[in-house]
């Protein structure tokens, strides 16, 4: 069983702010972001050591202060974690690093 990230009961009442990000990122044209994929980049790389006796404020302005590039770096870091390439060739890997 999967622990518990020691943030995750902020999750309801910090939801106004993560939606204000995502509307954030969709006008500046990173509309594909989900509420799960921006709460996941917080648990896993923002909040990665937790605090202890942190309050509701610094949560929020963790999620308010999240940078378009810092997400997209972890997002596509994340999705070259999640893609595996199975190249057989060597030469098909070399055409595809031109």
């Amino acid at each position: 069983m999967e622990h518990e990230h020691m943030y995750e009961q902020f999750r309801k009442n910090v939801r106004p702010a993560i939606k204000s990000k995502l509307e954030e990122l969709k006008m500046l044209g990173y509309g594909a972001v989900t509420e799960k994929e921006m709460w996941e980049y917080l648990l896993n790389k923002r909040w990665k050591k937790p605090k202890e006796n942190t309050r509701l404020y610094e949560i929020v302005a963790d999620i308010l202060a999240v940078k378009p590039g810092e997400y997209m770096n972890f997002a596509t870091v994340e999705a070259f974690k999640q893609t595996s390439l199975t190249l057989s060739d060597e030469e098909e890997r070399r055409e595809l690093l031109k």
